[in-house]
């Protein structure tokens, strides 16, 4: 994603991925705002970001994965349940091959606004 400096909505970044990628990154986008209507979304720090009065989750697409940043915190919180998944400190790693954990990743983000509201 070396051209995503100039990208402004998120519809731009999702559009910016290759063709085979986007209905993932869509999936996760509807996922994020099914939770509650009054998520809103922004590009921070060149990548999708989600807002519920304060950042939520940002997400990125990368060459075999979708980054998904929800802090530390929360990676700690539901070590158990990524365990199957790579990580980092503050990042899963969900790849392209595997279908995307809908419950995982709603839990994630309602743990999220339940902390950060």
């Amino acid at each position: 994603m070396e051209e995503n400096e100039k990208i402004q909505t998120v519809d731009e970044y999702i559009a910016f991925c290759p063709q085979e990628i986007q209905p993932k990154l869509m999936e996760l986008r509807k996922i994020i705002h099914d939770i509650d209507n009054k998520v809103t979304e922004k590009i921070s720090w060149r990548m999708p970001a989600f807002y519920f009065g304060k950042d939520i989750i940002y997400f990125g697409s990368f060459k075999k994965h979708i980054g998904l940043y929800p802090g530390p915190e929360a990676i700690e919180v539901f070590a158990d349940r990524l365990k199957d998944y790579k990580t980092s400190k503050g990042a899963i790693q969900f790849p392209y091959e595997k279908p995307l954990d809908k419950k995982l990743i709603q839990d994630i983000i309602l743990y999220r606004i339940n902390v950060r509201t």
